[in-house]
């Protein structure tokens, strides 16, 4: 008995204990305990030194006792797994998932409630989640707040844009950690909307860097029935604390066990490129529910949109006549671009130079009444506008091997949305159009949701899973930031998300260093429909009283091609503007949108970036640039090509002149023949670029 009893003992104080977990390569340790109160917490250390403290983890519930406190350690279990898997659409034609995984299995004392803890440890990171078991003693609950910290050891440099549960398309601040302050920005953001919860909570992903290169990225993945998670950020202590988006009443989320949170997610490493490369949210994230994934294929396309963004053209029929409803509207304005006649210029010049697609959007009824009114009856997705003879342009598109690309703008009314859906696909399948460009534009009506918060979680992720029912791929603009979900439904093949480059039309515009910056933080859970290919920058050119541009110089604009991936990728300036300088525009010709493999050269967020991506299926590689305000010199070796091979290089790289700001549109072109042993010098002007295609020589 006495010698059963110390065994009982020496499990129960093992238990008590810390547990511990490294990464595959032992770089990343995490080490998992309960307090003294039977809190669970845990540490993460980086080639033995602490990157995050003791944090406390848990769940507050409405009018049910917290789970943060008084746990009992049930049991641990260890856990070893290593795949490779092939995404449909990717920067890779394969991706590996190794981690090592604990959970733990706790039990709250006074409750009986059971909840575990679930731990996976990558080579760039690990990840954490919540798991709720079925049990009568929590079955269907309401999450009020999450415990969930970050207690981070020192004052990073930190790259962040500042909370706002409906939108996400802000430029990024550079400041440290004890700075953050986003009660002095403008958070007019753009789409009428304007939701600050606190002048120090932020968005996730937060990129951070240590005064000795440490790199940290805090975010998640998997969000599926779940708000978005922002963080609330203790500026004098350096500690973060997850801050879940609420609903219209004020609840964080509504759950039913078994279920799961997101994971919570930690990437560490001493070089940025392992931050920027990494696919540890991908791998977060279940594979693909679609069986047949044949029909979900690249596209790049052109589109009416932009002259719309520059003032050429309007969405709505009735143009600058101040209709305030299609019914009321006088005859067609002369300036509504989604016409017929618009429509089969832009097909023509799509099979002309080898595009997949043509987007339209304002080719339905209902664009008079969209911005501002907050109706929910405004579109129905169905009906074109007079001047748009839909089955004439599905013909002559068919005609000329081009894709037409749907716009579904829904005005932030997505229950009249959801209520036209399946009519909406229907109606896509009928005229052949395989993917559909979603709109969120406005406050979410009739209830006052959140963009992020999880019933517009849902509804995103539901758009994607009804749009695979039939064969159809989706691209959303104002949704919540992605996090991995592309993966399960592969046929989510991008979304916006963040601050694009139509905000360079029409307002301060995006600083130099912005897409310095996005490949760190919202590119890491999905791709980015960016729109890059902007030949025309200042847009004085349209209107001599305009003093906008885009921050860039025209080499940038090609190299945001292959730095910011996207297997949808539009070339979104107008067609006239490429017609005016062919050379540069052989490039947008020539540059893949799907890849066999991806290396990140050079990278250093908010500074500069460097990318080279191999075609899929072909030995073709396309090196991309880019640089912040500052000009930039380096040598790239280009020991990625096939050894033995001879390639042409075509450089399209800045003028010696070039600067964004006052000469943007100056380049050159220049060909020389390399080899894996061949360097290339790279010369970067102020907010600059180059952009490169090897071609394999005969």
């Amino acid at each position: 008995m006495k010698h059963f009893l110390s065994g009982i003992l020496f499990f129960t104080l093992s238990l008590l204990q810390a547990q511990s977990v490294a990464s595959p390569s032992k770089k990343i340790t995490l080490d998992f305990k309960l307090t003294a109160k039977g809190q669970p917490t845990y540490t993460v250390s980086y080639k033995n030194k602490d990157v995050v403290q003791e944090s406390a983890m848990g769940i507050k519930l409405k009018e049910k006792p917290a789970l943060d406190a008084n746990f009992t350690i049930l049991g641990t279990k260890n856990a070893t797994f290593n795949e490779s898997w092939k995404p449909v659409l990717g920067e890779q034609s394969s991706i590996v998932n190794h981690y090592n995984e604990l959970t733990v299995s706790l039990i709250q004392n006074e409750t009986n409630v059971k909840m575990n803890v679930i731990f996976r440890i990558f080579d760039e990171g690990i990840a954490f989640r919540y798991d709720f078991p079925k049990q009568t003693e929590l079955n269907y609950f309401i999450i009020s707040d999450e415990v969930t910290q970050f207690n981070l050891t020192e004052n990073y440099k930190t790259f962040w844009i500042p909370g706002d549960f409906d939108s996400n398309e802000y430029e990024y601040n550079e400041t440290k950690l004890s700075e953050i302050d986003n009660s002095k920005i403008d958070m007019n953001n753009g789409i009428g909307v304007k939701s600050i919860p606190g002048k120090h909570i932020v968005q996730s992903p937060l990129m951070m860097k240590s005064d000795a290169g440490l790199y940290v990225n805090i975010f998640e993945a998997a969000v599926v029935n779940y708000p978005v998670m922002h963080l609330n950020v203790d500026v004098n202590k350096y500690k973060l604390t997850a801050q879940l988006v609420p609903n219209a009443i004020g609840d964080k989320a509504y759950l039913q066990t078994p279920c799961v949170s997101p994971w919570r997610t930690i990437m560490i490493s001493d070089d940025a490129r392992d931050i920027v490369s990494s696919k540890m949210i991908l791998n977060l994230n279940e594979p693909s529910k679609i069986e047949d994934t044949s029909w979900i294929k690249p596209m790049k396309y052109v589109g009416i949109w932009w002259e719309m963004h520059v003032g050429k053209s309007t969405w709505d029929y009735a143009g600058s006549q101040n209709a305030t409803n299609f019914a009321d509207a006088p005859k067609a304005s002369g300036k509504h671009g989604a016409t017929t006649e618009n429509t089969k210029r832009y097909i023509d010049f799509a099979a002309k130079n080898g595009f997949d697609g043509v987007l339209v959007e304002g080719w339905n009824v209902g664009w008079e009444d969209w911005n501002g009114n907050w109706k929910e009856e405004v579109f129905d997705f169905t009906t074109p506008y007079p001047d748009f003879d839909i089955a004439a342009i599905s013909a002559y598109a068919k005609s000329k091997n081009v894709k037409m690309i749907m716009h579904h703008e829904t005005s932030g009314s997505v229950a009249n949305y959801e209520r036209h859906l399946d009519r909406a696909f229907e109606n896509m399948v009928k005229y052949d159009y395989p993917a559909v460009k979603t709109g969120y534009v406005g406050k979410i009506i009739p209830r006052g949701e959140f963009h992020d918060g999880q019933t517009m979680v849902n509804h995103f992720n539901f758009v994607a899973r009804r749009a695979a029912d039939y064969k159809l791929m989706v691209n959303s603009h104002e949704s919540s930031r992605p996090t991995g979900y592309g993966r399960t439904y592969p046929n989510y093949v991008a979304a916006e998300a963040a601050r694009g480059n139509e905000f360079n039309a029409w307002s301060v515009g995006n600083p130099p260093m912005h897409e310095t910056i996005l490949p760190f933080t919202r590119l890491l859970g999905g791709p980015m429909d960016y729109t890059p290919g902007i030949f025309e920058i200042k847009m004085s050119y349209y209107d001599k009283s305009k003093t906008e541009q885009v921050h860039t110089t025209l080499a940038k604009q090609l190299a945001l091609y292959v730095t910011m991936y996207s297997p949808i990728q539009m070339a979104a300036d107008l067609l006239e503007n490429y017609e005016k300088y062919p050379d540069a525009f052989q490039f947008i010709k020539d540059v893949a949108v799907d890849w066999d493999e991806s290396k990140y050269l050079q990278a250093e967020p908010g500074d500069y970036l460097t990318v080279v991506r191999k075609a899929k299926g072909s030995e073709s590689w396309f090196l991309g640039a880019i640089t912040d305000e500052n000009a930039r010199e380096s040598e790239i070796k280009l020991d990625f090509l096939t050894k033995g091979q001879k390639y042409k290089a075509i450089i399209y790289e800045d003028a010696k002149n070039a600067d964004w700001k006052t000469n943007p549109i100056a380049y050159k072109i220049r060909t020389v023949t390399v080899t894996s042993k061949s360097k290339i010098n790279l010369n970067l002007a102020p907010g600059g670029g180059t952009a490169i295609s090897f071609e394999l020589m005969n």
